[in-house]
């Protein structure tokens, strides 16, 4: 199958471009993409040269650069080469010009201004790391968000990708074989969240990872029997707990997320780009 190569260019991060193009890639399952990522674009010379690498890769463009310039000389390239692109900020800047009849900045990077909730999400990013895997317990008691879930469940990315909405999130490991920390009594709990999958899903998760290691895939580990000896733990504690449980097996981080936000009332809309 021909690998369909897609290029995001931004002057910024470029995350809300990549979104969109793999929003719309999940439509099309048999379609295999490689997607590049160009973030923080602010000069002619290096966007010529991403063009000219694009051009030579057959690759579409989805893009993010709020300066007239350059985004105009994307389209006039790509208009000029036969080239498929998707301007993912000057269409919606056009028409909020149109219905507010004001100017936009057009300042590359605006949305990350250094602000209070900048530096807020930086500390809890680093909430995060430290407070990843059951490393901290007493960062248990400190946490917006806690996450249960056994091996190999995306506590850490689900973790990671929070902490991006400025929430402080603490995970832990749990197990037949696995002690509770004693904190685990003392949270709240609607700020917990129990995760879990398949056995199957997670078989192969599992015998990817001991791959990946250079180890046996097949451990007790990885077996589906053992694993579901793990989840029938996991699926009493949730219940002793008594919090929401969810089934990541099916979702992607961002609907994890979602899910976990919205049942705490927080806002959902916050984008990185």
């Amino acid at each position: 199958m021909k690998t369909q190569n897609i290029f995001i260019i931004s002057d910024s991060s470029g995350a809300t471009a990549q979104t969109i193009a793999q929003t719309a890639l999940s439509q099309f399952p048999d379609v295999k993409a490689e997607i590049r990522r160009f973030p923080f674009i602010q000069t002619e010379s290096i966007l010529k040269g991403i063009l000219k690498i694009a051009l030579a890769n057959h690759a579409m463009i989805f893009h993010t650069l709020v300066s007239i310039e350059l985004s105009k000389m994307v389209r006039d390239f790509c208009k000029e080469n036969g080239i498929y692109d998707f301007d993912c900020v000057q269409t919606p800047m056009r028409m909020l010009a149109e219905v507010t009849g004001q100017q936009p900045a057009h300042v590359p990077g605006l949305i990350h201004d250094l602000n209070q909730n900048y530096f807020e999400r930086i500390s809890a990013i680093e909430f995060a790391v430290e407070n990843d895997d059951g490393k901290n317990p007493k960062g248990l008691l400190e946490a917006d968000i806690v996450l249960l879930g056994v091996s190999r469940t995306s506590k850490t990315p689900l973790s990671l990708y929070l902490a991006n909405q400025n929430q402080r999130v603490a995970n832990l490991p749990i197990g037949p074989d696995l002690q509770l920390p004693e904190e685990v009594d003392q949270i709240d709990k609607d700020k917990m969240f129990g995760l879990l999958n398949t056995p199957e899903k997670l078989s192969k998760i599992r015998k990817q990872r001991m791959i990946s290691y250079g180890l046996n895939a097949d451990t007790p580990y990885s077996d589906p029997k053992h694993i579901k000896t793990e989840l029938e733990y996991a699926k009493k504690l949730y219940r002793k707990i008594g919090c929401l449980t969810i089934n990541v097996a099916n979702k992607s981080i961002e609907e994890t997320a979602t899910i976990i936000l919205e049942s705490l009332n927080l806002d959902t809309t916050e984008f990185e780009d």
